[in-house]
């Protein structure tokens, strides 16, 4: 699988100490829809795509006793959604640890692939792209302040 990072212990996406994992792809679709450049990951686009398995990366994360969570972001996770569920079937093999996906998405453009994540247990979409100059609001669900009133948090499974 291709990925743009590995985070092998984050405090900034989710409540819980996590393990990141970057997606190396997007469309940017935030900056389309408001006529700027605001995306704050945009400069992932210029690192290294990263070749590593699925087998690598579940036991990076099993082998750390810190991290009690994996995030998938980076990029954009649900432009690769057969590779996104080959991911996160990899981790169910082996745990039922929170796995929170960030998105840009609004939840009725992926109805689809949320219907096959919500298959596996304690998955976590964080929806919503980022609109400039709104308040940060604190997330209940992520336990973390969001960027912008549209974007929210919601357990699926």
């Amino acid at each position: 699988m291709r990925v743009k990072t590995v985070i092998d212990e984050d405090f900034i996406n989710y409540k819980k100490p996590s393990f990141f994992i970057a997606f190396p792809d997007c469309t940017f679709k935030c900056d389309h829809d408001c006529g700027r450049q605001v995306c704050q990951n945009s400069a992932l686009v210029n690192e290294p795509d990263i070749e590593v398995s699925f087998y690598s990366l579940v036991r990076r994360y099993m082998d750390n006793p810190l991290t009690s969570a994996i995030v998938l972001g980076g990029l954009e996770p649900l432009h690769s959604p057969q590779i996104l569920i080959e991911l996160v079937q990899s981790f169910r093999d082996v745990t039922d640890d929170d796995i929170v996906i960030y998105t840009g998405f609004n939840k009725k453009e992926v109805v689809d692939i949320i219907l096959q994540l919500a298959a596996y247990k304690n998955i976590i979409i964080k929806f919503g792209r980022f609109v400039p100059d709104q308040q940060p609001h604190y997330d209940a669900v992520l336990g973390v302040k969001l960027a912008s009133d549209n974007q929210y948090a919601e357990r699926i499974s």
